[in-house]
């Protein structure tokens, strides 16, 4: 996944809402969301090679979300990021998630990433090229790309225009989705699709063998919790509520 967006205690009634795009190869397989862990019980799309995935909540409101990071650190990634997620699913709370991955990251080495654990209570972002970096996020819009989150932003020598160009992508988008006045959690992210799919923002991306695969919006509310899945690159797949057997 390369775009990540953020609402944090924005929405009374949803105090994590989240859209984001995922650019993968498109030779990888995957599986549309799902529940696929019973205790505690987690909702999620896979990703058929390697069994993890990029995006997904639990029963008890915790959601936890990865990008890459584009970074010149030469790390053996040695366990592939998305078991990362799904074991930080495992957790009751972004605190616990939050201990849990500082303990993972000192016994074994991930490819670069951003990590984002929200819940009801805290919102914390993970920055690892080597060097773990720990941010607390506060109420509001966050937007989180292979560079960095929040205009704060990380440009690798390996490839600097395209690094450039996503940290003004990132921009572009935490100013669309800025919430508006009135607005509701479902029609905030009515909007963030639309946002994800024009291509103005720059962040469906179609390239030869690698893009935006599929898309997510997710909301984590106080009356439960709701998932919309574009099987493909939004400009062109529609966003389905996943039909989820006791959904948490």
């Amino acid at each position: 996944m390369c775009t990540l967006t953020l609402a944090w205690q924005v929405f009374p009634d949803a105090p994590v809402v989240v859209a984001a795009n995922r650019d993968e190869l498109f030779g990888r397989p995957s599986e549309p969301p799902a529940v696929v862990d019973e205790e505690p019980r987690v909702v999620a799309p896979l990703d058929a090679e390697a069994g993890g995935t990029w995006i997904g909540y639990n029963e008890h409101g915790l959601l936890v979300a990865i990008t890459n990071r584009w970074t010149d650190a030469d790390l053996a990634g040695e366990r592939s990021r998305g078991l990362l997620v799904r074991d930080a699913l495992r957790r009751e709370s972004a605190d616990d998630a939050a201990r849990f991955v500082e303990r993972e990251v000192d016994e074994r080495e991930y490819d670069g990433f951003n990590l984002v654990l929200a819940d009801d209570a805290a919102a914390h972002l993970f920055e690892w090229d080597g060097r773990l970096g720990f941010s607390r996020l506060e109420p509001g819009v966050h937007v989180v790309v292979n560079v960095g989150a929040d205009g704060e932003f990380a440009v690798p020598d390996a490839r600097p225009e395209a690094a450039r160009e996503q940290a003004g992508n990132a921009r572009d988008v935490r100013a669309a989705l800025a919430p508006e006045p009135g607005e509701t959690a479902e029609d905030w992210v009515d909007r963030a699709g639309d946002v994800l799919a024009d291509h103005e923002y720059g962040v469906c991306v179609h390239g030869d063998g690698f893009g935006t695969r599929s898309s997510s919006l997710v909301l984590v509310g106080d009356c439960g919790s709701r998932y919309w899945f574009a099987d493909g690159p939004p400009c062109e797949a529609t966003y389905r509520e996943a039909d989820l057997e006791g959904q948490v």
